[in-house]
This record gives C-alpha cells, sequence and structure tokens, in this order.
C-alpha cells in the first residue's frame, strides 16, 4: 500500500474528533464526517467540537462535512460511529469508496441484533474494502489534547497497517500492529461490559477489593470468550484486551463505568440515559456477549450479570446476590 495522505474519520463524536486530531498532529489531510449538519458547521466555524468534545481546540485544517460525497478519493477511513449504527454509516459510505480502501473500525460493540462483531458487518456492507480494527485504551479527551496513549491496530495485510500506523501515529499516540483482528474486537466490547459492572461496584460502595476481584474475573469471561472465537490469549492480554479492561473500570471517566457507578447508587438506565448525549456501549452489547456465551455453554456471571441488570430482568441487589451466592470453585 502507498503512503496514506488523506485521511477522513467518519463519525463526529468524541473518540472521532479526537482521532481527527490525532491524524492531523501526524501530519494528514484530515475530513470529518459528522452527521449533525450543525456540528459540522460549528467545527469549522469555531475549530472546536462544543456538543461532543468542549473545550479542546481542534487543529484549523480539520475539515468537517456532513455530505458522505465529499469523502470520495480518501486513501484511508477511520470509522467511528457507535456501533450498532455502524452498519447503517457503512452502507452509506459504500456509495464513496473505492475498491481495496483500507477502512479501520474504531468503534467498540457486538451489533445487539445479529450476535454479530463489527468485523462481520464491514464485510457485509463494504465487501471491497481492506478491513481494519483500532482499539486501545484510549481517552478522547486525552488523546486530543496529546497526551500519551498507545492503541492495537489489527490488520490481517501487514502493509496495510504499518502504512496506517505511519499515518495516523506519532510520539504521543502509538499505534501497534497486530493481524488478531477477532482478539482485538473481543477486548474492547467486552470491557464496556464489565466496565459497567465496576461501576456499580462503586457506586454501591462495596470497596476497592471487590472492584479488583470481579476486574480480575471480569478478564478471566473475556478470555474464555475470546478463546473460543479463535482470539490469540496474547492479545487479551495486550493493549486491546487487559490495558482497554484495567482503564475503564478504574476511572469514570470512562461513560460505561459512570454508567455502572449511576445503576449502583440508584438510578434507573432510563435516567441515566435521558441526561446524556454520548453513548455507553456496553449496554447494548452486553445482551450480545450473554447470547454468545450461552450458545457456546460458557460460564460468564459478570456480564450475564450486567445483561441481567439493563434488560431488566434483575434488579441491582438481586445481580450482586447472585453473584456472591456462587459455590466455590477452583480459580483456574
Amino acid at each position: 500500500m502507498t503512503t496514506i495522505r488523506t485521511l477522513a474519520v467518519v463519525g463526529g463524536g468524541a473518540w472521532g474528533t479526537a482521532l481527527a486530531t490525532a491524524a492531523a498532529r501526524a501530519g494528514r489531510d484530515v475530513q470529518l464526517w459528522v452527521h449533525e449538519p450543525e456540528v459540522s458547521e460549528e467545527i469549522n466555524e469555531t475549530h472546536e467540537n462544543r456538543t461532543y468534545l468542549p473545550g479542546i481546540p481542534l487543529d484549523p485544517t480539520i475539515k468537517a462535512t456532513s455530505d458522505m460525497g465529499d469523502l470520495v478519493g480518501t486513501d484511508a477511513f477511520l470509522l467511528v460511529p457507535p456501533a450498532q449504527h455502524l452498519r447503517a454509516v457503512a452502507t452509506k459510505l459504500h456509495e464513496v469508496l473505492k475498491k481495496g480502501s483500507l477502512v479501520a473500525i474504531c468503534a467498540k460493540g457486538i451489533e445487539q441484533n445479529s450476535g454479530k462483531l463489527m468485523s462481520e458487518i464491514l464485510k457485509e456492507t463494504l465487501p471491497d474494502a481492506l478491513p481494519a480494527i483500532l482499539s486501545g485504551p484510549s481517552f478522547a479527551s486525552e488523546v486530543a489534547r496529546g497526551l500519551p496513549a498507545a492503541v492495537t491496530l489489527a490488520c490481517a495485510e501487514e502493509e496495510a497497517a504499518i502504512a496506517l500506523v505511519e499515518a495516523i501515529g506519532s510520539s504521543t499516540f502509538r499505534p501497534y500492529w497486530t493481524s488478531d483482528v477477532i482478539g482485538t474486537q473481543i477486548g474492547g466490547a467486552i470491557k464496556n461490559v464489565l466496565a459497567i459492572a465496576c461501576g456499580i461496584v462503586d457506586g454501591k460502595k462495596l470497596g476497592e477489593s471487590a472492584r479488583a476481584a470481579l476486574t480480575a474475573r471480569g478478564f478471566a469471561e473475556m478470555v474464555r470468550l475470546g478463546k473460543r472465537l479463535g482470539a490469540r490469549p496474547e492479545t487479551l492480554s495486550g493493549l486491546s484486551g487487559l490495558g482497554d479492561l484495567i482503564l475503564t473500570c478504574s476511572s469514570t471517566q470512562s461513560r460505561n463505568m459512570s454508567l455502572g457507578v449511576a445503576l449502583g447508587e440508584g438510578k434507573t438506565l432510563e435516567e441515566i440515559m435521558s441526561d446524556r448525549n454520548s453513548v455507553a456501549e456496553g449496554v447494548h452489547t452486553a445482551a450480545a456477549v450473554k447470547a454468545m456465551g450461552d450458545k457456546r455453554h460458557l460460564e460468564m456471571p459478570i456480564c450475564d450479570a450486567v445483561a441481567d441488570i439493563v434488560s431488566g430482568t434483575k434488579t441491582v441487589d438481586e445481580a450482586i446476590a447472585s453473584l456472591l451466592a456462587r459455590p466455590f470453585t477452583a480459580e483456574i
């Protein structure tokens, strides 16, 4: 693959905007596709995304648009819509994508209705694209401000992966390449579910010891399902698995953990969601993860508990009591 000079970031939320800043910092010509025309205008006029990433100035070279046609001829794409909207956005992108274009999915989740991974959706909607996955421990505001972060870039073709690493990488934004597309996705999806669980622990004031135990046992569930799906253990132990899990289970900057905290404090899911303009992917991914585990006869009690809570099948207190009543067993 030749050098990537032009890059389109498709999705103008906090993470998409942060990735646009990282690419601009690395010297790329960046277009940021935003669903809402008013947000696109705001970015072009003020060089700030006040709706989704307020208080952080954006490089004036970043050009926002709400017209997918403006992306024609772009060398590579970072696809950053909410996971449950990836199919719809990728279908629109099909109209402007040239055959063989590199498309890196930056959304973390599993499609709730179908139970499919993001790479499977991309294969269905953009079969002529060269797929990649970008995932790892990274808060949007920190990346946008240029604070150090390291992520995983998964792509089956090494040459294409290296080209994208060079296109978006810098001294403070460091992508590490792997060919494990499955493992990179599983880590990013399941950590959102586990972050809700850890948030509930904090909201219920169950203590640091409980949160550490939940994080470790949740990681065991991530590995259990990931290995069954073909993920490599070293990927799950890396940036996009354990690294992202540690970050999102230890800070309320995580949308999923902060949602869990609010659930633990007694708020309903409807109350929490009505106060937000951002998406907590774990709410939608939880049911899909539970279904994947059930289909493979895997024990995933923490992920199942989160799925039961967000679906209304169990209350927070009932789910906690159920987990604490489980029989003692060997750790491994």
